[in-house]
Parts: C-alpha cells; sequence; structure tokens
C-alpha cells in the first residue's frame, strides 16, 4: 500500500494522484461532519462520566440515556438572547468566534485517518491533504486559533475577559514551545515531518516506546494548549468569572464551546498520528491474516478508538484534578518542561547519531543482538547525570524538611521584621526595652521600672498636678 510506503525523502508517502478536486471536497465535508458528531457525543459522554464519578447520574431525560441532551443545549443556545456589550469593538467582538471555531477545524485536514480506500471509484487515502511539513501546518494554526480568544478578551470592552485573553495569551505561547520540542524527537525518528510518513515509520514499533518521555510531555502540552481541566486558567470562575467569553452569548458563546472540542479532537489526533500508529491497527491484531485488519475501513476503527481513549483522559482529569495555580502552572513550563525537553532532543539526536554510526562502528553483540558501543556510553552517561541531579534535588528537599520539622523557638520578638506578627501556640513573647520616660518638670522623682509576669509597669512618681499615684503604661516601639 502507498500509506505505508517509506520514502527516504521528506515527501508525504499518500498517493492523492487518484483523487479528483470533488472528491477532495466530499471527505472535507465527510470530515466535518466527523467532528460535529464526535463533539455531540463526547459532550454527553463528559457530563455522564463525570456523573459517575461525582455518584450522580448525568442527563438522563433528553432521548434514550440522554443522548439527545447536547442538542437540547445547542437549540436552546440559538435560541437564547444575543447580546452586545455597549463598549464593545462590534466588528471584531463578532470576528473572534469565527477564528476561535474556524482553526479548530483546520488542523485535522493533515490528520491521516486510515489507508487508501475504495471510494466513489476512485483509490484514495482517508486524508483531505499532506504537506512536507505537515506538523508544523498544525502548530502553525493553533498559534493562529489563540488569536480568537485574545480578540475576544480585547473587544469585550471588560476588565474580565481582557484578563483572561492575557493569560490564554501567554498560556498558550509558553506550551506551544514544549510542545514543538516534544515532537523533534518523532521527526528525528520517523525522518520526516509528513503525517503519512511518520504513520508508516510506526508500522514495526509505535514512537511511544523509544519517545516515550517526548509522549509524556505532549500529553501536558495538549491539555494546556486547550485551556482544559486542571490548566483552564484563562477561564477561573474564582477570579476572571467565565474568562475571555463572559461577555459572550448565544451562537457566539456555542462557537468557542465547540472550538474548545474540536480542539481537544485535534490534539488527540496528532498524538494518535505522532505516538500511537495512527490509524495502523495494535500490534498483536495486525499479525493476524498477514495484517488484513490494516486494511480498507479497519483504519478509521483503529484511530477512532485510539482518539478516544485520550478524550476519555482528558474527562477523567476534570473530574479528578483541581485547578492549578497560574504562577507554578507558567514556573512549570518554563523551569521545568522546557529545559528538560531541550536536553531530551539532544540525547535522542546524539543516540541516533550513534545508531546511524556516526561516532563510530564499534558494536558488541548480547544474546543474539547487536548493541552500538556510542550508544550505551550515551546511555550511561545520561543515567549517571539523572542519577546526579536527582541525588542533589533530594539533598536540598531533605534539607528543608528538616528546616520545616525543627520546632519553633520558645521566646520571639514580634517587631523583629519590622512589624508585628503574632506568636505561634506554645511562644512567649520577647517584651521591646523602654526607655524611661520623663513626665514634669526636671525636679521631678525617678520612674521605677517593675517588670511582672512579663509586663512591663511604670510607675511615676507624685507631680503638682496629680497627688494620687498612678502607673502609666508606654506603647512598645517597633
Amino acid at each position: 500500500m502507498a500509506a505505508l510506503a517509506t520514502d527516504s525523502t521528506d515527501n508525504p508517502s499518500a498517493d492523492f494522484s487518484d483523487t479528483p478536486w470533488w472528491l477532495s471536497l466530499i471527505k472535507a465535508v465527510l470530515i466535518f461532519v466527523y467532528l460535529l458528531l464526535s463533539t455531540l457525543i463526547v459532550i454527553w459522554f463528559e457530563r455522564r462520566v463525570i456523573g459517575r464519578m461525582q455518584q450522580r447520574p448525568g442527563p438522563n431525560r433528553t432521548g434514550p440515556y440522554g443522548l439527545l441532551q447536547t442538542l437540547a443545549d445547542g437549540v436552546k443556545l440559538a435560541l437564547k438572547e444575543d447580546l452586545v456589550p455597549k463598549n464593545a469593538d462590534k466588528i471584531v467582538f463578532f470576528l473572534a468566534p469565527a477564528i476561535a471555531g474556524a482553526a479548530a477545524f483546520v488542523s485535522f485536514a493533515i490528520i491521516p485517518m486510515g489507508p487508501e480506500v475504495w471510494m466513489f471509484g476512485h483509490h484514495t487515502p482517508l486524508q483531505l491533504t499532506d504537506l512536507p511539513v505537515a506538523v508544523l501546518l498544525v502548530l502553525a494554526v493553533a498559534g493562529v486559533g489563540v488569536y480568537g480568544i485574545v480578540l475576544a478578551g480585547w473587544s469585550s470592552g471588560s476588565t474580565y475577559p481582557l484578563l483572561g485573553g492575557l493569560r490564554s495569551t501567554a498560556q498558550v505561547i509558553s506550551y506551544e514551545i514544549a510542545m514543538g520540542l516534544s515532537l523533534v524527537a518523532v521527526f528525528l525518528y520517523s525522518q520526516s515531518m509528513s503525517t503519512s510518513q511518520i504513520v508508516g515509520a510506526q508500522h514495526s514499533l509505535w514512537h511511544i516506546i523509544p519517545a516515550f518521555f517526548s509522549f509524556f510531555v505532549y500529553v501536558i502540552t495538549m491539555v494546556g494548549e486547550t485551556n482544559r481541566l486542571p490548566f483552564d486558567l484563562a477561564e477561573g470562575e474564582g477570579e476572571l468569572t467565565g474568562g475571555f467569553h463572559t461577555e459572550y452569548s448565544s451562537l457566539k458563546f456555542a462557537m468557542f464551546f465547540l472550538g474548545e472540542y474540536v480542539n481537544m479532537f485535534t490534539v488527540s489526533a496528532l498524538a494518535t498520528t505522532m505516538f500511537l500508529g495512527g490509524w495502523q491497527a495494535p500490534p498483536g491484531i495486525s499479525a493476524i491474516n498477514d495484517g488484513m485488519f490494516n486494511h480498507a475501513w479497519w483504519g478509521l476503527l483503529w484511530f477512532t478508538i485510539k482518539l478516544w481513549l485520550f478524550m476519555y483522559f482528558f474527562v477523567w482529569l476534570r473530574g479528578a484534578l483541581p485547578r492549578t495555580r497560574y504562577d507554578q502552572f507558567m514556573r512549570f513550563g518554563w523551569k521545568f518542561l522546557i529545559p528538560v525537553t531541550l536536553a531530551w532532543v539532544v540525547l535522542v539526536a546524539f543516540i541516533r547519531g550513534a545508531r546511524l554510526g556516526y561516532f563510530g562502528d564499534a558494536s558488541f553483540t548480547v544474546g543474539g543482538r547487536t548493541f552500538s558501543v556510542a550508544t550505551v556510553l550515551i546511555i550511561l552517561v545520561v543515567a549517571a547525570t539523572v542519577l546526579l541531579i536527582t541525588y542533589i534535588i533530594e539533598g536540598r528537599a531533605e534539607a528543608r524538611r528538616e528546616a520545616a520539622a525543627a520546632p519553633p523557638p520558645a521566646e520571639v520578638d514580634p517587631y523583629a521584621g519590622g512589624f508585628p506578627v503574632p506568636p505561634l501556640p506554645g511562644q512567649v513573647l520577647r517584651e521591646p526595652a523602654r526607655a524611661s520616660r520623663r513626665l514634669g518638670a526636671a525636679g521631678a522623682g525617678p520612674q521605677d521600672h517593675e517588670a511582672t509576669g512579663g509586663v512591663s509597669t511604670l510607675t511615676d512618681a507624685p507631680t503638682e498636678e496629680s497627688t494620687d499615684t498612678s502607673t502609666d503604661k508606654e506603647a512598645p516601639r517597633g
């Protein structure tokens, strides 16, 4: 099959020579319907699964098992009043949801959903199109899609949507860097950025095994890229109400809602293509009868199953984890994911170079398998480095734990930091020093300072103005 043929060049292996323009148009419509139906089902699926996780039934009234609830919600949104804020930039306000909704569908055009099939008298791949740099197209469209969120927040003329749009800008830009770096290892293993070539390169071994760390990073970044829990920080109800779409209603809000779920399918489809062999059957099933389950329309079934595994993962995250703090999320992206992913890309490049013989041809055989000496040395150096870093980090963590476990001092100065601090239970306050205070004329008697029970008492001598003995207390000075 042409979809399985792997070329040494970076050109796509999918053959579109027998695909007329009208057939491409039909495939585009079918992809659109596939995504719309999948979105209707996944919204119902999400509400049912989270309902079971939270010990409630979920939608179960509209249609059998509540299957028509999503359709009813869509009709309700369409019939709602469409409100536009007074201070909104109306052109941009209407344009933003259109950008967010349209950009979500574009990336699916380069996803291979199956091998070549017989459709309307022509042999054509179950893929709309392919490019030598198809994966870069997905990343570029993801960058364009964030304009819909940013413009929605800015054009609303309100503070909360503006803050939500700014949050989303920083979040998506930060995690797109780590997402792009996580895919570099896949490019190195498949020697191509064409999606059909990448799927063909996984016919014997899925990339999730050699590029396991890239898969781990991509899964984190795809959740941050789609603004889903626990990373839906652009829509924090606690501080931003609805975030960038607070001022939207009716069908414009539905466009943002649709765009979010289609983006989930897009990043899940890209993960399936990059790491799970795309439309190819699992290893055990693909070996049955000379790979009969890897031909014709079977590929669409395997692709859909893998896609829905990721969708269930999205739903499980939403029902299981709380929202993270924004500063923690950004610090995790810039200070951990990006540096570690860069180091991983360098490691994969060295290992690929060693396997291709760039560091010498020395090798040895163990158990009938041949290993490159350079590859083993690289792995040993990396393992030693990881152990050293782990030892340093654990040592610092242990020091912090010991410092936290140390008992607090028995006596504290509440003004040591420049402002009063209340004591912890079991602590005694250290009273600040108090200077003598003169009252009356120069011939007045001295003051007696008595400290009783941790309380300072100043006794003034009687003066001409007062013949009574009085006790004055100075306010402590910080």
